[in-house]
């Protein structure tokens, strides 16, 4: 029988913010897929719908949230692959700081893209 290993330690910080993004995440899935395409159809979103709704606070915020949530746990998910797989020592150091840079830089990126896209900012 294999081995069953994982990097995350049981009952961790990192393993249950990795299970609490995913409930995020499906959650404000499933309210896209609803609001955006069974209640309103691809044909009647507009820059200018898009931008409207993220003028709202709420839901401008809960774009941040979903942004900075997948964000985390992709880049979660991806170093506890890597490291289930082998990776240690000073490449797993070395990735581990690559992932948090790129994240810094994803989040940041996205932040700008969603304020460019509200009067909120």
């Amino acid at each position: 029988m294999a081995e069953h290993y994982s990097s995350f330690e049981p009952k961790g910080t990192r393993w249950l913010l990795q299970r609490i993004t995913a409930a995020f995440l499906v959650a404000v899935l499933a309210y896209h897929f609803l609001m955006l395409h069974f209640v309103n159809h691809a044909a009647e979103i507009t820059f200018a719908g898009t931008q409207a709704r993220m003028s709202q606070v709420g839901y401008f915020l809960t774009m941040v949230l979903f942004l900075i949530a997948g964000t985390f746990h992709g880049v979660n998910g991806v170093y506890n692959a890597l490291v289930n797989q082998g990776l240690d020592g000073t490449p797993k150091t070395a990735v581990k700081w690559l992932l948090v840079v790129a994240s810094f830089v994803l989040i940041a990126q996205g932040f700008r893209v969603a304020a460019a896209m509200t009067n909120l900012v």
